[in-house]
């Protein structure tokens, strides 16, 4: 080994790790349980929009996964969402877990209780939807045949 040449146990080892533990331990203990709560609702926007963004999913998640996140995070039933929403509880499932395809108000009112732009839960709907094309086996080859080229081709001769 060079003279000059920095070994990975240089810059990390056991007791630098549990040193940065501690301090990340002790930084924690220091917030607000408000500061804590956000941190929370922020890190389930996150696991939101890498469901969205990732081309690979293992595991399909129903809008009603998320929900139950916020729900865990501010120590809330989902009866008592459904009240809030105006809605019956029954009601209110059916479009967390996909029976009922979301409306306009449903969106609307989900994105005012996780105070995220309305999209995002159109975007997991829309998702969940590929994901169950994929599972059927309907390739993408067979839509190819509505690219707009094919228009074009036709029209050239």
């Amino acid at each position: 080994m060079k003279r000059n040449e920095v070994r990975i146990t240089d810059l990390w080892n056991k007791e630098k790790s549990k040193s940065l533990s501690e301090f990340i331990i002790d930084q924690s203990n220091k917030q607000t349980k408000e500061r804590k709560l956000r941190n929370e609702l922020l890190s389930i926007q996150f696991k939101i929009e890498d469901y969205i963004e990732s081309e690979n999913v293992i595991q399909k998640l129903n809008i009603l996964d998320f929900v139950k996140m916020y729900l865990s995070a501010l120590n809330i039933t989902q009866k008592r969402l459904a009240d809030l929403f105006e809605m019956k509880d029954s009601n209110l499932y059916k479009y967390l877990v996909g029976e009922r395809k979301l409306n306009t108000t449903i969106v609307l009112k989900l994105s005012s209780f996780t105070d995220l732009n309305p999209e995002y839960w159109l975007r997991i709907e829309v998702k969940n939807e590929l994901i169950e094309i994929n599972k059927e086996k309907i390739k993408i080859k067979f839509f190819r045949k509505y690219n707009y080229q094919n228009l074009l081709t036709v029209q050239e001769d």
